[in-house]
């Protein structure tokens, strides 16, 4: 199973430097971590953790296979 990740970088004051978000667009989740390796952690663990309530409760998991992503120049 592949799902996709967008990563982007944190510019608030809030988050010290060096932290992403990991947008997970098919499962309509987001979660941060420091680095891109951090943020490929976390939403590793929050997938599995979303995928593993979902089948606790009996629930479809049905993933899109089809992925797109643009830009939009402003």
């Amino acid at each position: 199973m592949n799902i996709p990740i967008l990563y982007e970088k944190i510019i608030e004051k809030d988050f010290p430097e060096g932290y992403y978000y990991a947008h997970i667009p098919t499962l309509n989740l987001t979660t941060h971590g420091l680095g891109i390796e951090g943020a490929k952690s976390a939403a590793g663990d929050l997938i599995r953790l979303w995928l593993d309530e979902k089948t606790a409760n009996n629930e479809p998991v049905n993933l899109n296979e089809e992925y797109l992503f643009s830009t939009i120049k402003m």
